[in-house]
C-alpha cells in the first residue's frame, strides 16, 4: 500500500484529501503545518508528498528544500497544492525540485489521475534512470546549450538544484537559471516532464 503524506493547513481540505486517498486504497498521513509535515516526512518516509504552499511554521517551498536536502527522502515525489492565485509561484517550485502541482480545491478525479500517473512513471523509468547515462551529448539534439544539457542530464538522474550545483561546480542561482531556460526551451512545465524528454532523447 502506497503511503501519501498530506501537508495542508486548511482542516476541511486536508480531511477531504485524506478521505479520497483512503477510499482509493492509499495509506494517508497528514500534517497541519510545514514543520509538522517535515517531521512526518522524515519519520514516515512516505511514497509521495502532497504539500500546500502557503502555511504557518514553514511554507511549502521551505518543506520542499528540506526534503530535497535530506538523503533519506530526497527522491520522494513532491506535488504542490496551490490556489488559483498562486500559479505564478509554480515555476519557482518546479525549479526547486517539485514534480507536479494540483490546483485547489482538488477534485477526486484530478488527484487520482495525478497520483496514478506519478507512480506509473516512477516504476516505468526506474531501470532507465538507474543505468545512469554518462554523456550529455545526446541531449544537445533538444536544442539546448552544452551546459544546459549537462544540467538536464542530472535532472534526469533525479538530482536537486543543490546537488547539481556541487556536481558541476557552479552557483545554485546559475543552476536555477539553466533549469528555467531548459523548461522554456523544451516547452514543459516541470522538471519531471523535462526528465522524460531527456530520457527519450538518451534512448534514441
Amino acid at each position: 500500500m502506497k503511503k501519501i503524506l498530506v501537508i495542508e493547513d486548511h482542516a476541511l481540505m486536508r480531511r477531504n484529501i485524506v478521505t479520497i486517498l483512503t477510499m482509493e486504497g492509499y495509506e494517508a498521513v497528514s500534517a497541519s503545518n510545514g514543520r509538522e509535515g517535515l517531521e512526518l516526512a522524515l519519520a514516515e518516509r512516505p511514497d509521495l508528498i502532497l504539500c500546500d504552499v502557503m502555511m504557518p511554521e514553514m511554507n511549502g517551498h521551505d518543506v520542499l528544500n528540506a526534503v530535497r536536502a535530506d538523503p533519506g527522502i530526497i527522491a520522494t515525489p513532491f506535488i504542490f497544492l496551490i490556489a488559483k492565485g498562486e500559479k505564478a509561484d509554480v515555476r519557482n517550485g518546479m525549479n526547486q525540485g517539485a514534480d507536479d502541482y494540483l490546483i485547489k480545491p482538488v477534485s477526486r478525479d484530478d488527484l487520482v489521475a495525478t497520483l496514478t500517473a506519478r507512480f506509473e512513471r516512477k516504476e516505468q523509468h526506474k531501470p532507465d534512470f538507474q543505468n545512469l547515462f554518462n554523456s550529455h551529448i545526446p541531449l544537445l539534439k533538444l536544442g539546448i546549450t552544452d551546459r544546459e544539457a549537462e544540467v538536464l542530464l542530472w535532472i534526469a538522474k533525479g538530482k536537486s538544484n543543490g546537488q547539481i550545483s556541487e556536481i558541476l561546480e557552479i552557483g545554485i542561482q546559475t543552476v536555477k537559471k539553466h533549469v528555467s531556460s531548459i523548461l522554456e526551451n523544451l516547452g514543459v512545465d516541470n522538471r519531471s516532464s523535462a526528465a522524460v524528454r531527456a530520457l527519450e532523447a538518451l534512448q534514441q
